[in-house]
């Protein structure tokens, strides 16, 4: 990711554990051609999360987890999630979905691109059709392989509710379905996979996609943390930012919704002696 970091805007535990391999519940639904996530290693729960999208650094003392985009490496001795996103464009690849890719972005009526209102530099994604579905697993599967070549553990895909952003033209089914594509790439590399927004298709994340745990941002702020934790329980993440807080981060932390696993970070995600960094975490 090279812009800051993604606010929700949509709808509205347990101690540190070393992780172990998934078994009996806690094992993924996922299956497709023989893909079991029955192996993958999940996030250990309560562990402390810095979240590193803006700017990979060494972490603060305590740190068990740290998410990094999947240009950058994993942290050495840590679990390692590499964030990738699965539902619209990178900037830095604005020409080559321009390009190359034209026919898997969303446009309107006009033909021209649909992009995220709030990310100018982002192009939508077309998962309306099967076609363009498995064309997208292919190019953002390559993306994962890289998470898992690398060392990564896990991966978060972002923007599942892209859909509600694309003026009619995509659904939630539609994403789903390529969830799931994305989802069994991802355990074949014998990689976690992390939902990421859309709380309320949380049920259907966990149980039709495969997702093994979940990401949030400020589902403190937007008062849905138990919609993931009542489907993922220990295993959800939650990042909260300095400048939209809800009460203060003491309040966040006291809060018997909030998940265990909860950081606070400044919007922009910068690193350490730059300003406006922050970093504290529940």
């Amino acid at each position: 990711m090279t812009s800051p970091a993604r606010a929700l805007t949509g709808t509205a535990l347990a101690a540190l554990a070393l992780a172990a391999c998934v078994t009996g519940p806690l094992a993924s639904s996922s299956q497709a051609g023989g893909i079991s996530a029955a192996a993958v290693e999940l996030p250990p729960a309560g562990a402390v999360l810095d979240y590193q999208l803006g700017t990979a650094y060494t972490p603060p003392r305590g740190v068990t987890m740290v998410t990094r985009d999947s240009t950058a490496s994993p942290a050495a001795g840590l679990y390692n999630i590499c964030y990738v996103n699965g539902f619209q464009s990178q900037p830095a690849d604005r020409d080559v979905w321009l390009n190359q890719r034209g026919h898997l972005v969303l446009k309107d009526s006009s033909g021209k691109p649909i992009i995220d209102p709030n990310w100018p530099d982002e192009f939508l994604l077309d998962t309306s059709t099967s076609a363009k579905r498995t064309e997208l697993a292919s190019i953002i599967g390559r993306t994962i392989d890289q998470c898992a070549a690398k060392g990564f553990k896990a991966v978060e895909v972002d923007n599942l509710d892209s859909y509600l952003r694309s003026r009619g033209k995509l659904s939630v089914n539609n994403n789903l379905a390529y969830a799931k594509l994305l989802a069994d790439r991802t355990h074949a590399k014998g990689l976690a996979i992390g939902q990421k927004n859309s709380a309320e298709e949380a049920s259907r994340g966990r149980s039709e996609v495969g997702f093994d745990f979940a990401v949030s941002e400020e589902c403190h702020r937007w008062e849905e943390c138990s919609s993931y934790s009542d489907v993922y329980g220990s295993r959800v993440m939650d990042i909260e930012y300095t400048d939209d807080l809800r009460g203060t981060f003491e309040d966040v932390c006291n809060d018997p919704d909030t998940p265990a696993t909860t950081t606070l970070r400044d919007r922009y995600l910068v690193g350490p002696g730059q300003s406006g960094y922050a970093f504290d975490h529940c």
